[in-house]
């Protein structure tokens, strides 16, 4: 029997439809698109296509977007681009318990170098303590990163009243991480400075993402040298990587409330489900995202859990994929301030292509593990 796969917050498979986009335009436009020969104009007019229906399907420039490798450098350009850029104006950067490693990480680094990093609290729903993060934010502050939405929790932050409180602060950029918002929820990047995200979570190809960069935002380069579509991101453009994109992305909003329907009815049926049994404790807020859900079961840590449950056919996770593991959850801890219910944490994330027949034999394997202590 195929295993139950519950971990679409970690990667999704690509679409077909996708992946034959990729194929036709690798097979029959592989050119450099900066090749002034006929080949590589070719490659570069698909490019600019390419970029011009991704800039439409999210209403900003096609000159505002940045292609890189995933959100995971799109986050290091925006987070290192703009603390680089800003550093004569300041050195002070505040964010949230709920970031990506991408962002934490870059973080972590410019703190090593001398940067002053605040960390908001967190509201028991998850999201941004706005009282607490008008309290930190000083003239020198020069970014506040924000996920759109956790990639634990699923929590949606309310970005346009961050992006209200910030309009006071000259100074200070807001970077939206909205790797888990697109195709999960509706997006105004308008609202950001800039904005990252990767296709690969919503049924597109891994090895290629997007930075939006508002016009008039200056960032300090992490790639030299090399000619591109942008002097912010040195090397070769993708064209058929950018043509898959796109097409992702297409499909991701048109297919969106289809798509989102049911999951929402699958989600219901969790929670449903969670709520019969008393050792399960869904973390995951009711204005969270329906492709996530957080859940703890009580004396079983997370990782153990995760094991149980990969040995039964279920893959699920503990924490991002991206975490460190062996630590409890920072998002978890944020909301309810016990390590112990942190541990014991873990993720089930689903997809339109997720079966009601894959969460009954999935609840049943649950109520298995549960029996058995």
């Amino acid at each position: 029997m195929n295993p139950i796969y519950l971990d679409y917050a970690a990667d999704t498979p690509p679409d077909e439809r996708v992946l034959s986009v990729y194929s036709e335009i690798a097979r029959g436009n592989f050119a450099n698109p900066n090749s002034v020969h006929q080949c590589g104009m070719a490659a570069k007019e698909i490019l600019n296509r390419s970029l011009s229906q991704i800039a439409d399907l999210l209403h900003i420039g096609s000159d505002e977007i940045i292609l890189a490798s995933g959100a995971s450098e799109a986050n290091n350009l925006a987070v290192k681009g703009i603390a680089f850029a800003n550093r004569r104006r300041g050195k002070h950067i505040i964010s949230t318990f709920l970031e990506h490693s991408s962002v934490s990480g870059a973080l972590t680094f410019l703190q090593e170098l001398g940067w002053e990093i605040d960390l908001v609290n967190i509201m028991p729903d998850g999201t941004v303590d706005l009282g607490h993060l008008r309290s930190l934010l000083r003239q020198d502050t020069v970014l506040c990163a924000v996920c759109a939405v956790d990639s634990e929790l699923g929590t949606v932050q309310p970005i346009r009243e961050i992006a209200e409180i910030l309009k006071s602060y000259p100074n200070c950029r807001l970077h939206l991480d909205a790797t888990q918002a697109i195709g999960k929820t509706r997006v105004d990047l308008s609202c950001a400075d800039t904005a990252s995200f990767a296709p690969h979570k919503f049924y597109g190809l891994k090895g290629s993402g997007v930075l939006y960069k508002k016009k008039g935002i200056v960032l300090e380069p992490l790639i030299h040298g090399g000619a591109s579509t942008t002097i912010y991101r040195s090397g070769t453009p993708d064209a058929p990587a950018a043509a898959a994109l796109a097409a992702a992305l297409q499909y991701a909003l048109s297919e969106y409330d289809e798509r989102l329907q049911n999951v929402h009815s699958l989600n219901q049926k969790l929670r449903a489900y969670c709520a019969q049994h008393e050792r399960i404790r869904i973390n995951s807020p009711e204005n969270a995202v329906p492709h996530i859900l957080n859940l703890s079961v009580s004396g079983v840590k997370g990782v153990e859990m995760r094991k149980r449950l990969d040995d039964k056919g279920v893959c699920v996770s503990v924490k991002s994929a991206c975490s460190v593991p062996n630590t409890p959850s920072r998002a978890v801890m944020a909301i309810s301030h016990d390590r112990k219910n942190a541990l014991r944490s873990w993720r089930i994330s689903l997809s339109h292509l997720t079966s009601a027949q894959e969460i009954e034999r999935f609840t049943d394997i649950l109520s298995q593990i549960i029996s058995e202590g």
